[in-house]
């Protein structure tokens, strides 16, 4: 009923930038809380941010100055703006999304993933 497409991942250089984008489709009736995680090997998956439907957000102490989460709700999608990028930031980053379909049950979502990789 409801998914999550990510894009934008890559490999960079340390130090560089990478925009990362979630777009919802589906059934959809109201788009709640977007955010992302990360999950890196042999590692615990992490909170990185996240941001409600009116645009307040919250960030990662380790991230925080660095990435910006921001949506774009006529579109259904969000985006990770990701500078600075350190080697510690390699991971596979989930998008995930609070909806509700129009039959009026609640979901929370996940994308496939899609990685992210810093060189030094």
């Amino acid at each position: 009923q409801v998914q999550l497409a990510e894009s934008g991942g890559g490999l960079v250089q340390a130090g560089g930038s990478l925009r990362l984008s979630c777009a919802a489709s589906g059934s959809i009736a109201i788009l709640n809380d977007m955010g992302w995680y990360r999950q890196a090997p042999g590692l615990a998956r992490e909170l990185v941010a996240t941001i409600t439907s009116g645009g307040v957000t919250k960030y990662a102490s380790s991230v925080k100055g660095r990435f910006i989460i921001s949506r774009d709700n006529a579109k259904r999608t969000a985006h990770l703006q990701m500078n600075s990028l350190k080697p510690e930031d390699t991971a596979v980053y989930f998008c995930t999304a609070d909806a509700v379909i129009y039959s009026g049950s609640w979901y929370e979502s996940w994308g496939q993933g899609t990685q992210v990789t810093v060189s030094p």
